[in-house]
């Protein structure tokens, strides 16, 4: 079941634009799942009817955020890419994006994990600190990011990108702009604080973005930047099922935290939209508020078999699997969506946020 509902066109749209439709993105965070969103993007990038003007990101949506303007500024953004997510795979296994590794290094089967006797030495393993059971502060994704992506390109580009983070110290969420991105900037945006060590960047430490926003979607919606985003999410809104076993009411805890953000954002727009809409507020001019065109590639059908391990699987088959899953979600959508791009919302965000 998907989050919105499909908004069918009105007969007020206007005619399709001419050539590629410039669109912004904003691509959520979830670890090794966010090759699902690769696969979305070699998709978006091999049909080329789109054209990207700005793209926000947290954790791994943050990762490929990046890959992406950097490949486009060196014009072969699908390599990057790819080069991106094999760098993942070769970095040396699990703990790119924070497993636990030592104690998950055996990969028992799911009946071991869920007996309670394993589920406790699991948590008693989390219970140290990564500055206990890490004090050189070895982060594998430090040498992924600068193997894959090239920053220089990445800050001198005329796509505005937009990464964020946590502030520990202040509780409050920070947005790096193209010009600010770098490794440090990644890293902290995807430091989960029970497994990596604080992210420090000009004397703040940071955690990973997805506790406050994730993605970011208030930076896409100003002047200038498109009027349409495109959101990619990795964390289902939505289960059929109460979760019973002590793995799935944490795997569900977690979806829920880390969409908690999301759906704050998309209320706010949706509000937004209908006051406009209402004519209680002004759009357009100088002040702050315009029409935002929002369009949805949703992890709910895709990705809602997968655990909350698996967002620390690595194997290159299984990240194939999700770029496999990731493309064929990006074909449907361009299929029954691409027409909205430019002329009218292909969700209904009031149905389900106003």
């Amino acid at each position: 079941m998907a989050i919105f509902r499909r908004k069918t066109a009105q007969p007020a749209d206007p005619a399709p634009p001419a050539g590629k439709r410039p669109i912004c993105l904003a691509l959520q965070g979830g670890g090794a799942h966010g090759a699902f969103q690769w696969g979305v993007l070699d998709r978006l990038l091999e049909d080329d009817r789109l054209d990207v003007r700005a793209v926000s990101g947290v954790s791994a949506g943050a990762m490929n955020a990046a890959a992406l303007v950097s490949g486009l500024a060196a014009g072969d953004a699908r390599a990057t890419l790819d080069k991106l997510w094999r760098e993942v795979n070769q970095s040396g296994g699990r703990n790119v994006f924070g497993d636990s590794a030592l104690w998950n290094a055996a990969q028992p089967p799911d009946w071991m994990k869920d007996n309670p006797f394993w589920r406790a030495g699991e948590t008693l393993a989390l219970s140290m600190s990564p500055y206990e059971f890490n004090p050189l502060n070895h982060n594998p994704l430090n040498r992924v990011l600068k193997a894959a992506i090239d920053f220089d390109a990445v800050q001198a580009s005329d796509i505005k990108l937009f990464v964020a983070a946590t502030a520990v110290r202040q509780a409050r969420a920070r947005v790096f702009t193209s010009a600010e991105v770098n490794a440090d900037v990644l890293m902290a945006s995807a430091c989960l604080p029970h497994l990596f060590q604080a992210v420090e960047i000009e004397g703040e430490p940071y955690w990973d973005g997805g506790y406050l926003t994730n993605p970011p979607l208030w930076p896409l919606t100003g002047e200038d930047t498109p009027d349409d985003v495109l959101l990619v999410t990795l964390n289902p809104m939505t289960r059929d099922e109460t979760p019973r076993s002590a793995a799935d009411i944490m795997d569900r805890l977690n979806e829920i935290v880390f969409n908690a953000p999301l759906v704050a954002e998309l209320r706010a727009i949706a509000i937004a939209g209908e006051m406009i809409g209402q004519g209680q507020i002004e759009m357009g001019g100088q002040g702050p508020y315009r029409h935002v065109r929002m369009h949805a590639i949703e992890a709910d059908r895709w990705l809602s078999d997968l655990s909350l391990r698996s967002k620390f699987n690595t194997e290159w088959s299984f990240l194939n699997d999700l770029k496999t899953r990731g493309r064929a979600a990006a074909d449907e959508w361009l299929d029954s969506c691409l027409g909205a791009v430019g002329r009218h919302a292909s969700v209904d965000m009031q149905a389900r946020f106003g």
